[in-house]
């Protein structure tokens, strides 16, 4: 999903006249758990909005710096707005692993073990369809994605069809696991990892026909209104 930045207006916000910094309070889309706050100035405001990754003024060595530009635990904006006096910003972002450096979900968590949202992740789902759309304008070579959508919508279809069928053999094996009494991790593992191909193979399916993801919520969010 493209970030929501398009409303703020950077000249609006009131940057404190002593430090020229505003408070940014990051906020996960997939629940609205608060990960952190951290301090931005005009530079990291406008880096923000431009790269779509939050950056932030680093008040002990001066510098701009983008969030997880080491670990690798970058924040994905997903929108960015002032508060009603304009002196504090709040930025809903898809966190790419933990936010905090202690290896926790949240800063404000208070013990050192990972936490996962309370939501099923799907938020992380707006990255993958990002790189999907990426490689279907950019056919980079040696793309696995590119190849399926030089193959039109007959290979990427039969690929559908295919990841469908082993999702199916996938389950059935399970069931089978299941009714005997049997250990269920290699099976349980096999199920998620054969949907995952079908999710992925979907959505290639629909990058080749130029169908955006947000039109199939739209059809389930209209049929959820229906009685039964």
């Amino acid at each position: 999903m493209t970030a929501t930045t398009e409303a703020l207006d950077v000249e609006a916000v009131r940057f404190d006249a002593a430090t020229g910094l505003v408070a940014g309070v990051v906020q996960d889309a997939a629940d609205g758990r608060v990960l952190m706050v951290g301090w931005l100035d005009r530079e990291a405001v406008e880096a923000t909005v431009a790269t779509g990754e939050v950056h932030f003024h680093s008040r002990s060595r001066g510098v701009l710096w983008r969030k997880g530009e080491t670990s690798g635990n970058v924040l994905r904006l997903r929108s960015i707005a002032l508060d009603c006096d304009a002196d504090a910003l709040l930025l809903t972002v898809d966190p790419a692993g933990p936010t905090c450096h202690r290896g926790t979900r949240s800063c404000f968590d208070r013990y050192a073990e990972p936490e996962r949202a309370t939501g099923q992740g799907f938020a992380w789902l707006e990255g993958l369809w990002a790189t999907i759309k990426s490689r279907a304008k950019a056919r980079p070579d040696g793309s696995y994605t590119a190849r399926l959508l030089d193959g039109g919508v007959d290979m990427t279809g039969r690929k559908v069809t295919e990841e469908a069928t082993e999702l199916l053999l996938a389950a059935k094996n399970d069931e089978t696991a299941e009714k005997s009494g049997g250990q269920r991790t290699t099976t349980r593992d096999r199920v998620a990892e054969e949907a995952a191909d079908l999710l992925y193979h979907s959505l290639v399916l629909l990058a080749e026909r130029g169908i955006e993801p947000a039109a199939v919520i739209d059809v389930l969010m209209s049929r959820s209104t229906r009685p039964g």
